[in-house]
């Protein structure tokens, strides 16, 4: 879009539309810096508007949507669905060789592929999250690896804020070829960078994508360290899904290892805010997004949240494979017994992802019926209320306000060195937002009574 309008930095955070990617911070002028609740947003000089900015930041209203991206990276897909966009293959399975699968989140394949990039010479480099030593309070930023042990540093989940301006940078300024992990709307800001950076496009070569539900701000280590009884700061270390094969994939166990080695950990399900559905300290931006899949990267992760797989422990991948390449490297991968994969169709894969496209089409649709102040956003799916139900509503409505309220409590919280303050809040709000979505406790039955339907019925995801 060369006729876009100017636009600022300024403009995107005061809207609630930054996600904090970093992509308009790699000049001089802009630094990424923290924000009072604990995401990254960028630093410096942000008024200015320009047009390159308009059309290169994720959430602008005036930059290309992932249609028209994968469109023009994937030409020749033979496959396209609404919900999982362009892909040559899609698959189900895991790592079969070496410690793959049992040092990942999940079935490995993300570790695998770029270790298998650099293994082949397609790339000099990787991009992705890798752990700190935690003395700041920030456990987590990008890094670029370039051997197979400095790629396993960085497997598993990491639902931290980052920022990829540095590795960026480093990029421009280091001659090779790269490969960056990201989340949806990271990948879809490189594809733009791209676009305008003619060092970008030639350097990054491949895009390596993360199915998301959204993004949680740093407080959520905090909220972690309040209810195991640590003080936030002799925290060093976060493992958010900590690997169990003896038990489901999707009975999360948050973990924290605190300054003197101790160890303390917790199930998601015992903690206030362990709904990941509920949306507690995500970033606003996330309300936003259209973009479940990574629909613009060359390959993209998920778990295989079906069964049988979701309660395999060893952990379990879906991949949708958009790159000719990449298809090519998979298939060879499977032939001989390096992957163990089996192809799946569209609806597999969206089933896996089922709660997720609700809360980012038909929720997305409701929420762009809202009045709001600042930027409109401008997405593929229109606004529209039609055929939902109040209940329906009032669960978009109820994410909404646990994602804002969330973020202001435990600023408060901490501020007045009141965390319980907080955790009682959540508790709280838990338990109306599981009584309207799961009809779960004396907040369900009462729901439950309004609407006029059986107890045992549900509304949620």
């Amino acid at each position: 879009m060369a006729d876009a309008m100017p636009l600022s930095p300024a403009a995107v955070v005061d809207s609630g539309l930054c996600i904090g990617c970093g992509g308009c911070a790699v000049t001089p002028a802009r630094t990424m810096a923290w924000d009072s609740y604990g995401l990254r947003k960028p630093s410096g000089d942000l008024g200015e508007a320009t047009t390159v900015f308009a059309r290169t930041c994720p959430f602008s209203p005036a930059a290309r949507d992932e249609d028209a991206i994968a469109a023009e990276r994937f030409p020749a897909a033979p496959a396209v669905d609404a919900r999982i966009g362009r892909f040559e293959a899609a698959y189900v399975g895991h790592v079969a060789v070496a410690e793959f699968r049992a040092n990942g989140s999940s079935g490995g394949l993300v570790s695998w592929v770029a270790a298998e990039l650099l293994r082949t010479g397609a790339i000099d480099g990787v991009a992705h999250v890798m752990p700190t030593d935690g003395a700041d309070g920030v456990f987590f930023r990008y890094g670029i690896s370039r051997s197979a042990e400095d790629i396993a540093r960085g497997a598993r989940s990491r639902y931290f804020p980052v920022d990829l301006a540095e590795v960026l940078r480093e990029i421009r300024e280091t001659p090779g070829r790269y490969a960056i992990v990201g989340v949806p709307c990271f990948v879809k800001a490189v594809n733009l960078l791209r676009a305008e950076d003619s060092v970008i496009a030639e350097r990054v070569t491949h895009l390596l994508g993360l199915f998301c539900g959204h993004m949680k701000s740093a407080t959520f280590v905090d909220s972690f360290a309040w209810q195991l009884g640590a003080p936030p700061k002799q925290v060093r270390a976060v493992e958010y899904r900590r690997k169990d094969a003896g038990r489901p994939a999707n009975w999360y166990t948050a973990q924290l290892t605190l300054a003197d080695g101790e160890v303390r950990a917790r199930d998601w399900w015992n903690l206030a805010d362990g709904d990941w559905g509920a949306g507690f300290f995500q970033a606003s931006a996330c309300n936003w997004c259209d973009d479940v899949v990574a629909e613009t990267a060359d390959v993209a992760f998920g778990d295989a949240w079906v069964e049988p797989y979701a309660s395999d422990g060893r952990g379990t991948n879906v991949a949708i494979v958009r790159s000719p390449a990449l298809r090519d490297l998979l298939a060879a991968a499977v032939a001989d017994g390096r992957l163990a994969l089996d192809g799946v169709d569209a609806d597999f894969i969206a089933n896996t992802q089922a709660a997720g496209l609700r809360q980012r089409r038909e929720g997305l649709a409701y929420r762009l019926t809202w009045a709001r102040r600042g930027l409109t956003p401008r997405k593929r799916v229109a606004p529209s209320a039609n055929g939902l139900r109040w209940r329906r509503k009032l669960i978009y409505r109820a994410r909404f306000a646990i994602s804002a309220g969330s973020h202001r409590l435990a600023r408060m919280a901490r501020r007045c060195g009141a965390p319980k303050f907080y955790v009682a809040w959540a508790r709280a709000a838990l338990s109306v937002y599981q009584g309207l979505a799961y009809s779960r406790g004396w907040t369900g039955r009462l729901f439950d009574r309004l609407e006029g339907k059986r107890a045992d019925g549900h509304d949620g995801g």
